[in-house]
């Protein structure tokens, strides 16, 4: 078995192994070492990257059948058989991990202590963490209680002591979570807080974790699922959200204290410049439906409408030119907008012998569309993209009278 020197010391970044086997990982070459300060990925916590001999490591996982810690590597390593190899963490990312590690202990300490509230799953993400709470809704008010309680537990920067402990002695402890394997039990405690089996990596002191900052909630039936930031995550998101916050403060020329304000003030503009712009629109319409039924060309016993909008017409202003024509007596409409493709419109007026679906199924058919509705108003479109073919066929079709 691999012995596993981030148990022991997890600032350990850079060890001396022997490879004691080689070994293929699907497609890519992958080594066992004798020891190694590789964390592999286990506990909702991913697998520390870095390198051996200079040999990028892509993955750590642990083998089930003898508990060795498989290292996968992005190219196989010189050589052949057991050999010395240098390895060298990412101490970066090792950190980060251990930030947020620590950060989710001391978390859900405070959700049990302050609410009664435990934790049922717990995932370290490459961008976000999440702590699934076995409460159905959690508010804003409560968590900014857990927020301040985990925070000073933070800025006493108390002591963090992993240990294992004999199955005899567990009951002698005040555990947050019960062990669920049997044999020595690896004990992380925050002394005076918390106290829980973990085999994952933790700093030494939690004023290493600099902050706990909750970001997000999802309520997933009877739990809710809390996102959070430490440490540099939470510094980074800080300056994100200032600087975008900042920044739309200086182009609305305010303060940032003054941005809500501002944010209404701007929504009952827009508000009432939507229903200006509402107005104008039906105004528009009037005037142009006046336009197209003074055009109307007498065919027999119908006065007819054809249109085509060559710059594209959206299908719902084809709908109301249509309507608002239709109040006419014998007006038949046939409107097209083209633009990527063509849009239809034909309607017909109250008491006019025209079946506007039956035209419309024709044009469809001669532009390689389709479409339908009611013998009074009809819709569809076809992927043509040119107006005068479009003019042809409404001028080609025939109107009964």
């Amino acid at each position: 078995m691999t012995a596993r020197l981030y148990y022991t010391d997890t600032y350990c970044t850079r060890f001396s192994a022997r490879v004691v086997e080689r070994l293929s990982a699907g497609d890519l070459p992958a080594v066992v070492l004798d020891r190694t300060a590789f964390y592999p990925a286990s506990g909702g916590q991913p697998a520390d990257r870095g390198v051996l001999d200079g040999v990028a490591v892509i993955d750590v996982v642990v083998r089930e059948e003898d508990n060795a810690v498989v290292h996968v590597l992005e190219c196989a390593l010189a050589g052949d058989g057991a050999r010395e190899v240098e390895g060298e963490i990412d101490w970066q990312r090792r950190f980060d991990h251990m930030q947020q590690h620590t950060g989710q202990h001391i978390l859900s300490a405070a959700f049990e202590r302050l609410l009664d509230a435990d934790t049922v799953g717990f995932h370290l993400g490459a961008d976000v963490s999440t702590v699934d709470i076995d409460v159905a809704r959690l508010g804003w008010a409560a968590l900014e209680k857990v927020e301040d309680l985990a925070n000073r537990v933070v800025w006493e920067d108390r002591p963090v002591d992993a240990r294992f402990v004999e199955a005899g002695e567990l009951a002698a402890l005040s555990l947050r979570r019960v062990p669920v394997v049997g044999g020595p039990v690896r004990i992380v405690e925050i002394a005076g807080f918390d106290a829980t089996p973990c085999g994952g990596t933790h700093v030494a002191h939690t004023g290493e974790i600099g902050l706990i900052k909750i970001s997000r909630l999802d309520y997933r039936g009877d739990e809710t699922r809390v996102e959070f930031l430490c440490g540099s995550r939470a510094l980074r998101d800080y300056r994100a959200r200032s600087a975008a916050i900042n920044q739309l403060a200086a182009r609305l020329t305010v303060g940032y204290w003054e941005l809500d304000e501002a944010v209404e003030r701007l929504k009952g503009e827009a508000k009432q410049l939507r229903r200006d712009l509402h107005q104008a629109r039906e105004q528009l319409l009037e005037a142009e439906t006046v336009e197209l039924a003074e055009s109307a060309v007498p065919q027999g016993a119908y006065r007819v409408v054809r249109r085509v909008w060559g710059a594209g017409r959206p299908p719902e202003e084809l709908r109301a030119l249509a309507q608002a024509l239709t109040q006419r007596l014998g007006v038949v409409a046939l409107l097209a907008g083209v633009g990527e493709r063509t849009h239809l419109c034909f309607a017909c007026a109250e008491g006019v012998d025209v079946d506007a679906a039956v035209l419309l199924r024709e044009a469809c058919a001669r532009l390689g569309g389709k479409g339908g509705g009611q013998p009074y108003m009809a819709q569809g479109s076809a992927p043509v993209a040119d107006p005068a073919r479009v003019e042809a066929v409404l001028t080609e079709l025939v109107l009964d009278s």
